[in-house]
């Protein structure tokens, strides 16, 4: 076990993001060969790729939990990431794109950009993630690099810099042009690429291709303006520092091209990342990227392993971790100590004494740690931006089978819940039923599977159904309370007045008293109160969302007041203002999209129509057309069984959560 010191200049620590099916898997395993991490080549359809290990993966052929792994390539250091490409599994996007540096953003050539594509576009602009582009499958039949960046350009707002053009289509695609270095790659035997002229018959389309990446490049960076205003043609060497600098400030975003698969621009997509992606000295932050700062490190992740036991991700933005050594959580101000280090390799762990700035590790010991957490020097604390996790659109009651997996099922609850914060869990207070909630069907299924699998949990699973939310409409004002209770002894005492008024976000609690006349330490006492009567909504019992609470004044006693006394008396006046607030209950709407052929489309719209849904728009896709609609989740239950039967199996469909929306009055009543 020996500390390693890295130069930061270059380590790259980047993800590969995409929809699922886009080939980003593929991708990743064709990195790993092609750097010497791998000695054969693992596929998605055998079950055998060393990113995707967990059995549910291999069963399943998708990605369900980001993979790390770290591998060499031309003098750089790539710590990578493989996240999941269905949007049930987006928390594990949300949380690797938090602490990375750059990512790599695979597209399918006939597909173009697909939903998920635009998910983890957004996710990777609110992190300010930079991205180079993959556009892959160009072998498949309808492939068009073209079509592709117009789609980049238009649906994720992005400046596309074409760094190059293939050679041959479909079955014919044999290389590409390197636009930057005026010269073409040409794979004979999937391995390196022979370096050759640009082919006759594409030279002019280079030259055109060439002006273009320069002219893109001038109206965003001043250096290669100035040679543009000259008339000077860069050098190349000019054109790639342009290029990195547009990428590390997110204003422009390379596009390179190929066939992970048939391992044709694997090579290239190393080199662009090595130079254009930052290094963790370019991403900035509290303290600077360097070994000899104090420490500070973001929990990103938490896992349970077989032999292990808990192990939690962190990276390292400055300083060192060291075996051993105690560590400060400043989100929870609690003292851990560092059990051992491992640096990871998807399942397989190498034991490491320390790990510095830059590094992404796997750290054991920590038992008061979750996501998203801080850890840093105790002697220089620091709390570093968190992430948001999003809530349940899906819910499903679980039961143990037997006594004996009763105290089984609590265990493996807990752990799941520890490893992934979009799980979640409750007692429904009706039925006494344990409730778990999560991102979709998919999601949940996988998490029962694997009770089974990894805790040896035999449960039953009832009927799938809606994570509902309650609102109000209208805003209610100066709704007073006054708690008093006394029997004897100190009593209670509490008068709050607040206001209530809808917004967009979640639950925001604002402070107007003046005057004392409610001490400040009692205020949060009245938040605490508003929030656990947010737990419980008016109409059916469901969650609150959207509600800003404003304290308005009160009064208390010298004696009789409590923090009790005014969570009660902020819980009671909350309930009063909702009931005067016109509550409604809303549903999850999802963000459908489905790709049939032409003759089918009446049908898909007319049933998504029936679903209560809303198209939004439909456009000819590679030969079939693409119906994209906004539907409730509660009619989409059994979708996947219904459209093959009315395709003949011949059309496909995704699906993520947009938004909530009010359900219709005669759709509640049934709701509630």
């Amino acid at each position: 076990m020996t500390a390693t010191f890295l130069d930061l200049t270059t380590v790259r620590n980047i993800g590969i993001m995409a929809h699922i099916d886009a080939g980003k898997t593929t991708t990743a395993e064709r990195i790993l060969y092609f750097t010497g991490v791998s000695h054969r080549i693992g596929e998605v359809h055998d079950g055998n790729t060393a990113l995707d290990w967990t059995d549910q993966e291999r069963k399943r052929g998708i990605t369900i939990t980001s993979a790390a792994t770290t591998c060499h390539w031309r003098g750089h250091t790539i710590n990578l990431i493989d996240t999941p490409g269905h949007v049930d599994f987006t928390i594990e996007v949300e949380r690797c794109l938090r602490v990375l540096d750059g990512a790599v953003a695979v597209f399918d050539g006939v597909a173009g950009v697909e939903p998920q594509s635009e998910t983890v576009w957004r996710q990777a602009d609110r992190y300010g993630v930079p991205r180079v582009c993959f556009v892959n499958k160009l072998d498949r039949a309808g492939a068009d690099l073209g079509r592709c960046v117009d789609m980049i350009a238009g649906r994720l707002g992005a400046v596309p810099l074409v760094l190059q053009l293939p050679i041959g289509a479909e079955s014919g695609f044999t290389g590409v042009v390197d636009l930057v270095e005026e010269r073409a790659l040409v794979w004979t035997d999937g391995g390196e690429p022979d370096v050759r002229p640009v082919p006759p018959g594409l030279a002019a389309e280079a030259r055109q291709g060439r002006a273009r990446l320069v002219e893109t490049l001038a109206e965003h960076d001043e250096a290669i303006m100035q040679l543009y205003v000259d008339g000077a043609e860069p050098p190349a060497e000019r054109l790639h520092e342009a290029i990195r600098r547009l990428t590390v400030a997110s204003a422009a975003t390379p596009v390179l091209c190929g066939s992970a698969y048939k391992n044709k621009g694997v090579q290239p997509l190393l080199d662009a990342i090595a130079r254009y992606l930052p290094s963790p000295l370019d991403a900035g932050g509290p303290r600077a990227a360097s070994d000899r700062e104090p420490l500070s490190a973001l929990a990103f992740k938490i896992m349970t392993d077989r032999h292990l036991g808990r192990l939690t991700f962190v990276r390292i933005y400055s300083g060192r971790l060291e075996t051993g050594a105690p560590v400060l959580n400043s989100v929870k101000n609690g003292k851990e100590r560092i059990g051992k280090i491992y640096r990871v390799h998807a399942n397989s762990r190498e034991e490491i004494a320390s790990a510095g700035a830059g590094d992404i590790v796997a750290v054991m010991g920590l038992k008061q740690t979750t996501t998203g957490e801080t850890l840093c020097d105790p002697a220089h604390p620091v709390v570093l931006e968190s992430m948001d996790f999003p809530s349940p659109v899906i819910e499903v009651a679980i039961e143990p089978r037997s006594k004996g997996d009763q105290e089984k099922l609590a265990a493996a609850i807990q752990r799941l819940a520890e490893e992934d914060p979009s799980f979640q869990v409750h007692a429904d207070p009706e039925t006494g039923q344990t409730v778990i909630g999560g991102m979709g069907e998919l999601h949940l299924e996988v998490l029962t599977a694997r009770m089974k699998d990894d805790h040896g949990v035999d449960a039953n699973v009832g009927r799938p159904r809606v994570a509902y939310r309650e609102t109000i409409r209208r805003a209610a004002s100066k709704v007073e309370v006054t708690y008093r209770k006394q029997n004897g002894g100190k009593g209670q005492f509490a008068k709050v007045q607040i206001s209530i008024e809808p917004i967009e976000e979640h639950y925001e609690f604002v402070n107007e008293v003046t005057g004392g006349r409610v001490p400040r330490h009692f205020v949060p006492s009245v938040d605490a109160g508003c929030q656990e009567a947010m737990r419980t909504g008016p109409l059916a019992g469901h969650e609150m969302t959207g509600v800003r609470v404003t304290l308005l004044d009160g009064d208390h006693h010298p004696v009789d007041s409590s923090e009790l006394a005014f969570k009660i008396a902020g819980s009671l006046a909350f309930k009063e203002a909702v009931r005067r607030g016109s509550p409604a209950l809303l549903e999850p709407v999802m963000a459908v999209e489905v790709t049939t052929p032409a003759e089918h489309m009446g049908a898909v719209i007319g049933d998504l129509n029936a679903r209560r849904g809303r198209v939004e728009d439909t456009r000819p896709q590679g030969g079939a057309e693409v119906v994209r609609a906004l539907v409730p989740l509660a009619e989409m239950f059994g979708y996947v069984g219904h459209l093959r039967g009315a395709t003949s199996g011949r059309a496909v469909y995704t699906m993520q959560f947009d938004s909530y929306a009010e359900v219709p009055p005669g759709v509640a009543a049934q709701a509630t």
